[in-house]
């Protein structure tokens, strides 16, 4: 085969892979989707500008889509580096107000810009916000309890400045969607008292998602999705079988607040949520394209 017939193979084969996503582009055309980007897709150079690249197809393809960060890692490091020490509580860093500085330095600024700046490079038309930003996400405390040791007797937990979403205002986010911007939301909330505070990307995604009514919400995380007793990849779960999933322990640990995201979005309008594999190149084009998908979609 000489070097022309294979490239106009790869040409061939190239135009197949996009009238085959054609069906699913006009499925989506005119929709909002919601889309947590985390984990090692935030870390890695080629996945960050494949994800970047991706959210400026979507967009080119008609859909409209908005982006909740989180940064954790990156949080982290900036803490080490400047001697706060930080302990968690049940998986959640406990934020005290020169931490809570710390993660609002860092959230709503370098990685928020970063993310907006690296879309407009790829052509898009990105602006980086917070959820303080207009009170778009009034958040109030979040408390834990915990048992103490085998007896029924449960401590309240003081996680410091960490929140939960009350209310989502969809003012400035549906306003800069009208005027074909790509909005880069950092999980930050206000309450009503005027108090920041930090607020787990997951559950920021899912709020907004919902109260966008979005068709779709993906969460991409560092796993293939939820896996079976076997660890292999469960395309599709609903209600029932994730209670089933819980109760015999194949879903646990930091995958059950995942899920339970998915599940409560859905329950409360959003068409469909996925649990995404973040490592895998264009996985938000493989998740909304194609018949396979990229990770485990919760109806």
């Amino acid at each position: 085969m000489s070097k022309k017939e294979g490239a106009v193979k790869d040409w061939l084969s190239n135009a197949d892979m996009l009238t085959a996503a054609l069906p699913y582009m006009q499925k989506y055309n005119g929709s909002i989707i919601v889309i947590k980007y985390g984990g090692n897709a935030m870390a890695d150079n080629d996945l960050i500008e494949s994800f970047c690249n991706d959210i400026v197809f979507l967009k080119q393809s008609g859909l409209k889509p908005v982006i909740v960060h989180g940064g954790g890692p990156q949080i982290g490091s900036m803490l080490e580096r400047l001697g706060i020490k930080t302990k968690f509580e049940s998986g959640m860093r406990i934020t005290d107000e020169s931490t809570l500085e710390v993660v609002e330095m860092v959230l709503a600024g370098k990685i928020n810009k970063d993310i907006a700046s690296k879309i407009n490079s790829a052509g898009g038309k990105a602006v980086g916000v917070s959820g303080k930003d207009g009170s778009m996400l009034i958040a109030e405390k979040l408390t834990k309890q915990k048992s103490l040791n085998e007896s029924n007797i449960e401590k309240i937990i003081d996680l410091g400045f960490v929140g939960i979403p009350k209310k989502i205002n969809n003012e400035i986010i549906e306003t800069l969607i009208s005027n074909d911007f790509i909005p880069i939301i950092a999980p930050l909330g206000i309450s009503d008292d005027g108090k920041t505070y930090n607020i787990n990307a997951d559950t920021a995604a899912g709020a907004i998602a919902s109260s966008l009514k979005s068709k779709r919400l993906l969460i991409l995380t560092d796993v293939k999705g939820v896996l079976d007793s076997n660890q292999n990849l469960i395309e599709e779960v609903n209600e029932e079988k994730i209670e089933k999933m819980i109760e015999s322990g194949e879903i646990s640990g930091g995958m059950i607040p995942k899920i339970n995201t998915c599940l409560k979005s859905v329950k409360e309008g959003v068409g469909g949520a996925a649990i995404v594999d973040g490592r895998v190149k264009h996985a938000v084009l493989l998740e909304l394209f194609t018949d396979h998908g990229a990770g485990t979609l919760i109806r």
